[in-house]
C-alpha cells in the first residue's frame, strides 16, 4: 500500500514474502512470551501506541489504537499517551514501560539508562521485562517498515474482542 501523493513504494510482502513471514513470527513469539510473562494485552498497546508517536508511523497509530480501543482502553489515556508523564492516568506499572519503551525506542539518546530499567525491575520480573523489550522492539521494526513503505492509515479494523 503506498500513499498516491508520494513515489510508489517496494511491497514487501509480495516482493519478500519469506522475510515478512518471517517477521510475523518475530510478532507472534513476542505476544506469545508476554502472554507467558502475564504482560497484559493492553500494556502492549499502550507500548505499540507509545512508540509509533515517538517514530511518527501513521499506520501503526491508526492500527493500535484501534486495537486499545476495542479492548476497551478509553480515549482519555489514548489522547493522554504522548504526555504520560504529566498526568495521572497510567500506573506506576505502566509509567515504567513506557518509560523503558521511550529508552529502546530512542536508544541512540541515552542507550536505555541504567535509572530506567531499574524503574522497570521494580515492577516486572525478568520474563516481563524480556517481553517489554521484545514488544517495542517488534513496533519500533514495525514502525520502520510502515514509514519507509509509506503504508496508509485508515483501512485497518481490528478483530472483535471474543467474551
Amino acid at each position: 500500500m503506498t500513499n498516491s501523493d508520494s513515489v510508489s513504494r517496494v511491497a514487501l510482502k509480495k516482493i519478500t514474502p519469506q522475510v515478512s513471514g518471517a517477521m510475523g513470527s518475530l510478532h507472534a513469539a513476542a505476544v506469545s512470551a508476554a502472554q507467558d510473562a502475564k504482560v497484559e494485552s493492553e500494556l502492549l498497546e499502550l507500548i505499540r501506541i507509545r512508540a509509533s508517536q515517538i517514530n511518527g508511523c501513521a499506520f501503526c497509530l491508526d492500527m493500535h489504537t484501534k486495537d486499545a480501543r476495542a479492548q476497551g482502553e478509553t480515549e482519555q489515556r489514548i489522547y493522554a499517551l504522548n504526555a504520560w508523564r504529566e498526568t495521572p492516568f497510567f500506573s506506576a506499572r505502566e509509567r515504567a514501560a513506557l518509560a523503558l519503551t521511550e529508552a529502546v525506542t530512542l536508544v541512540h539518546d541515552g542507550h536505555v539508562p541504567d535509572a530506567v530499567y531499574a524503574e522497570a525491575a521494580e515492577v516486572f520480573d525478568e520474563e516481563q521485562i524480556a517481553a517489554l523489550i521484545w514488544a517495542a522492539t517488534v513496533i519500533n521494526a514495525y514502525n520502520r517498515i510502515a514509514i519507509a513503505t509509506r503504508m496508509v492509515p485508515g483501512a485497518y479494523q481490528p478483530v472483535p474482542k471474543k467474551d
